[in-house]
């Protein structure tokens, strides 16, 4: 489990290709401590268990369905990437959870700046779309950042400085794409109510109709 914070940046050495799988050799940008065998390390998002490591280069193995749901089987030598390793309990929660499972890849579609700050605008696909809302959270990249508005193929995110600084977001451009993991609690909900609302083995409603309907929701004082 990850927080979204970034700690620093790594660079690419190599690929190296295992069939449909492959592995990748990184080195940090940063002193990132001492290192622990099978230990995991988000990169650019993508939780990756670490397999060998040498002070500050390390090497993590990357399966077929992370190289297909993610870019980074598309980076090349000398890409950076984003690096955080795995919270420890008792440790400050100053992003949101995530996982490091990424959902799918969106396109920065348009960069311009506000004041001090930069606004991104990022497309995705519908699928993704219905676990993003204003003012929710997102992870970019393992960026930790919060929806500022979003519509049915889009979305948008402020960059502060300190941020720009501390990741590889001032080397977006549009047109880059970017790893994205979506707020984990919205999809779990989504399960709980599509499990609630349908009887066991069945895709049909449940037997026993819910009572809630919008009289009730206006009786109870929810809507107008």
């Amino acid at each position: 489990m990850f927080t979204g914070l970034i700690e620093g940046t790594g660079t690419l050495v190599r690929t190296d290709r295992h069939g449909p799988d492959a592995r990748l050799v990184i080195q940090a940008d940063y002193a990132m401590g001492t290192i622990v065998l099978g230990e995991s390390i988000a990169v650019d998002g993508a939780c990756l268990t670490v397999v060998s490591f040498d002070k500050k280069v390390f090497t993590v193995d990357v399966s077929a369905e992370t190289l297909n749901r993610t870019t980074l089987g598309r980076k090349t030598p000398g890409s950076r990437f984003n690096l955080e390793r795995a919270m420890r309990l008792g440790d400050r929660l100053g992003g949101h959870l995530v996982s490091g499972h990424v959902d799918g890849i969106g396109t920065l579609k348009q960069r311009y700046s506000e004041g001090r700050s930069w606004r991104l605008v990022f497309g995705m696909s519908a699928a993704l779309s219905r676990y993003i809302i204003a003012k929710g959270s997102i992870a970019i990249n393992g960026v930790s950042l919060t929806v500022n508005g979003c519509e049915s193929d889009q979305f948008d995110v402020n960059i502060v400085p300190h941020t720009a600084r501390m990741t590889t977001i001032a080397d977006w451009q549009p047109g880059a794409e970017v790893n994205l993991e979506t707020d984990l609690i919205g999809k779990y909900v989504e399960k709980l109510v599509q499990a609630w609302s349908t009887s066991p083995g069945s895709d049909q409603p449940a037997s026993q109709p819910s009572s809630i309907d919008a009289d009730f929701l206006r009786k109870h004082g929810f809507m107008d």
